[in-house]
């Protein structure tokens, strides 16, 4: 387990943590302890345990070992007041398409406690800042994937977290949206909020994460900052020590081997 500092704020904490479906052991002990103001670049392979992870710090998934404390509060013990300074941007999120933008996060604020007038008011000022101010009437059936996408990061920030668990977050994002995006939780952090980041995508989690955990048959392979991991396994780039520490390495011989099928080779 990482050793941290007395003075940082504990937001999170993992105690031998292990979840089991079936014959198959998804999660094998996890030991994780997570400081306010952090940026975790949460990264591993499909199927490594990253989003059960996620769902059981959500409350989504039960029936683990371990134990799991959020803002100093073990979540088993049914206690769910923890969630209202969470957010979520899951990988694949259902919006209500007959909805206008406006009442779709209106009704988020609401069931996060926010007054509908603040609620209203704060989502049509995000929805300016997102270039969106014009379509905040309009149904979400209407709006491109993009325009979806900013829509969902607004509704995970709206009632102003503590805590944001974010999959896959910059997916259908233009390059200026990614660019104020990535400034956004840069910003996030400084102002003490906390921020898990799971996503394929090396080089923004390279960029953005103050720490970088992998994880791998589900267990926590590495865990430290980008210059750290690249120090202990002598590798240039975060795709580089994740191909070496989860042992692929078959990616250029399967790339060739796809363009000789494709080209009748």
């Amino acid at each position: 387990m990482k050793v941290i500092e007395s003075n940082q704020e504990v937001v999170l904490c993992l105690k031998d943590l292990k979840k089991v479906y079936g014959p198959k052991i998804v999660l094998k002990g996890i030991d994780l302890v997570v400081n306010r103001g952090q940026i975790i670049g949460y990264i591993g392979p499909n199927g490594a345990g990253k989003s059960t992870t996620i769902k059981i710090l959500l409350g989504l998934e039960g029936e683990y070992s371990g134990q799991v404390e959020i803002f100093g509060d073990e979540i088993s013990d049914k206690n769910i007041e923890y969630k209202k300074r969470i957010g979520y941007v899951p990988e694949i999120a259902e919006l209500y398409d007959n909805l206008t933008a406006r009442e779709y996060l209106t009704f988020v604020g609401e069931l996060y406690g926010m007054d509908f007038t603040d609620a209203d008011e704060k989502a049509r000022k995000l929805m300016k800042v997102f270039g969106l101010e014009e379509v905040y009437l309009s149904r979400i059936a209407s709006f491109s994937k993009g325009m979806r996408q900013k829509v969902l990061i607004i509704s995970s920030l709206i009632h102003n977290p503590d805590l944001l668990f974010l999959d896959e977050p910059l997916s259908g994002l233009d390059a200026n949206s990614v660019m104020i995006v990535k400034e956004i939780l840069a910003v996030l952090a400084a102002n003490g909020k906390t921020i898990f980041y799971s996503s394929h995508i090396m080089d923004v989690v390279e960029k953005i994460s103050h720490r970088i955990i992998l994880i791998n048959d589900g267990r926590i392979v590495a865990d430290g900052s980008f210059e750290e991991l690249k120090e202990q396994n002598k590798e240039g780039s975060l795709e580089q020590i994740f191909n070496q520490l989860t042992g692929f390495n078959e990616h250029q011989s399967l790339a060739e081997e796809f363009v000789s099928i494709v080209q009748g080779v």
